[in-house]
């Protein structure tokens, strides 16, 4: 196996792992925060189907400062409410959210610097 290759496979089993945390903390997590009268307007704005479970996710995995800094800016509507999520939560829905959050960045992150690389020609 080459090292793209060997690349190719993490990335993979990183996407196809985030896929299923994606849906785990779906059912889970943002389900509940969904029926819930308190929490529902407080997920973000939804870009597409789905979107919010992104957007609960990045409020659990961010610093809280950085979380308050969005929610002070004009765009606020666009991000979840992480002072209101944390208190819905529990420490299991807190940990869920960070890793699927983080596992999603990297994973798309490392698959589009794979890419670039390719293209630049410096894996072969």
């Amino acid at each position: 196996m080459t090292l793209e290759e060997i690349i190719f496979a993490f990335v993979l089993a990183g996407s196809i792992l985030s896929a299923m945390l994606w849906v785990l903390f779906g059912q889970l997590t943002v389900r509940k925060l969904r029926k819930n009268p308190k929490t529902k307007e407080a997920l973000g704005m939804e870009y597409a189907s789905g979107w919010d479970i992104v957007n609960v996710a990045s409020a659990l995995a961010m610093p809280r400062s950085w979380s308050r800094k969005l929610e002070k800016s004009p765009l606020s509507f666009l991000h979840a409410k992480s002072d209101l999520l944390f208190e819905n939560t529990n420490k299991f829905d807190q940990i869920l959210g960070a890793t699927f959050y983080w596992l999603l960045m990297a994973s798309g992150l490392s698959g589009a610097l794979l890419v670039f690389f390719n293209f630049l020609g410096l894996i072969d």
